[in-house]
């Protein structure tokens, strides 16, 4: 049973944290809910806002996440790895800083969901959408563990460095450095392509959001593996023999993971992105692997025919040019891809809609201010606003001569009683319009003093009639406000 699309068990955990003030913990619990679609944008931005607090608990924070992915259910589980993803792309560093430097980790190595679950209205035949997610989730939260490691390991996020040719950070390594740096990220890459999905298993919003966070960080991944491994083989004959051994090995495993990135990226165009947003890839020669494999076996003393030859030198550094312009060309387009914010919304607000709304407020504000400045509209739409205002620092002129009432004074109410006759002749009674509201103390007065013809006109009717108009009052706000509240 649900109510809204959410469960009941969402609804009263929620309640549950409300009552207890634990802010944080109801936002967690908002954004992993039981239904089966991905976080919504609002609680993964106020998330994200969370850290940015100084006086939010990071710590904190990341258990209540860890905690929401021990669930049973597979679509908790699911949005908890997909918040925290989320949390570590667009979030302040210090959450990725604390995930790499604690020992908590996301332990779903033999999570399985056998039991029936919420099918997002899809009509999973016999049930089994969670128990085909299992294998998507233990292998994405392998990914995210990955991720925490490299981090620890290298003290950045790969996906934040800098790239290309002039600032790219691991175009400008050094040999040693670039040779212990490439295989923490190659790492990282593999774990994320471990992920395997095809177009028909993107079959839900959970999945599919999670999908493109994947996205996201391969195309920053493959760039700066891309930048590195250009790096590799600018100072590939300058290297030693063991710095040779490993950059082959290293270049070798670089081809066999640019298919597997091509057919990544063929699943992302199946599932609906556009093609223009895919970047392409170029592959170096072949020959290219030939020149690295016979420039180590001359450093190993092997015989390889036509080697160390002035023209063999020269075919290899022809064979690296060439590499080296079809795999910036490579690097070009990714790091193309991943400057683009179409797949990047930082805080959740995409930057296009933010121009769009902000263009339409404009207008509008700009269609305001011509309506209250034409001549037509000045002259008597003024004049009312003025006399029905009650917060004018002066008196309208119109309304001079009348008498101030004297609300801890027992007065006649006899003036009050003309000066309401007056003011009837010349214009419309302000509970016409509910959106002129007169004084409303006067007009509290002027309703007594009209029921009380002939008597006393003491202060009980007064009194009496007010009580009847409370409902009216603009000073009775009702309990619409904390019920609005309360529906949030």
């Amino acid at each position: 049973m649900t109510m809204a699309g959410q469960t009941i068990n969402d609804r009263l955990l929620a309640a549950r944290h409300s009552l207890a003030g634990q802010g944080l913990a109801k936002s967690v619990c908002k954004a992993t809910t039981e239904e089966c679609i991905g976080p919504k944008k609002k609680h993964l931005d106020y998330l994200v806002h969370c850290t940015n607090e100084p006086n939010v608990s990071i710590p904190h924070l990341a258990n209540l996440l860890i905690e929401r992915s021990q669930n049973a259910n597979w679509v908790v589980v699911y949005k908890s790895l997909i918040t925290t993803h989320h949390l570590m792309a667009y979030g302040n560093e210090r959450f990725m800083q604390y995930l790499a430097s604690s020992n908590s980790t996301f332990n779903l190595s033999s999570f399985l969901d056998k039991g029936t679950v919420q099918d997002g209205g899809m009509g999973v035949p016999g049930g089994r959408m969670g128990y085909d997610m299992s294998p998507f989730i233990r292998r994405y939260a392998k990914y995210l563990n990955e991720k925490s490691l490299s981090y620890r390991a290298m003290a950045f996020d790969f996906c934040k460095v800098k790239r290309g040719k002039e600032e790219g950070s691991l175009r400008s390594m050094n040999a040693d450095k670039l040779l212990k740096t490439l295989p923490v990220l190659q790492a990282q890459l593999d774990a994320l392509l471990e992920f395997d999905c095809q177009s028909n298993d993107l079959s839900n919003g959970v999945i599919n959001m999670s999908f493109m966070l994947l996205f996201r960080d391969l195309i920053r991944l493959f760039a700066c593996y891309n930048d590195g491994i250009i790096n590799l083989l600018e100072k590939y004959f300058d290297m030693n023999k063991k710095q040779a051994r490993d950059a082959l090995d290293l270049y070798k495993k670089f081809l066999v993971r640019m298919d597997r990135v091509g057919e990544f990226l063929k699943v992302a165009e199946n599932v609906g992105i556009d093609k223009g947003d895919i970047p392409d890839l170029t592959k170096a020669p072949s020959s290219l692997l030939d020149a690295l494999e016979q420039h180590l076996a001359t450093l190993e003393g092997r015989k390889v025919s036509a080697a160390n030859t002035p023209t063999q030198s020269s075919s290899n550094q022809r064979n690296v040019k060439s590499a080296v312009t079809a795999l910036s060309s490579t690097s070009s387009a990714f790091g193309t891809a991943a400057a683009s914010t179409k797949f990047d919304t930082t805080n959740g607000i995409d930057e296009q809609l933010k121009a769009q709304v902000l263009a339409e407020e404009e207008a509008a504000m700009n269609q305001y201010k011509s309506k209250v400045s034409s001549p037509t509209s000045s002259g008597a739409a003024g004049a009312s606003a003025a006399l029905t205002n009650p917060f004018l620092s002066s008196p309208p002129a119109a309304q001079a001569g009348q008498p101030i009432v004297d609300l801890f004074g027992a007065a006649s109410a006899q003036p009050a009683a003309a000066a309401a006759a007056t003011q009837g002749q010349a214009t419309t009674k302000a509970s016409d319009d509910l959106l002129q509201l007169g004084n409303p103390f006067a007009d509290m007065f002027e309703a007594s003093a009209g029921g009380a013809a002939g008597a006393t006109g003491n202060a009980g009717d007064g009194a009496a009639n007010y009580d009847g108009a409370a409902g009216s009052s603009p000073f009775d706000w009702g309990a619409a406000d904390d019920d609005g509240g309360a529906a949030q």
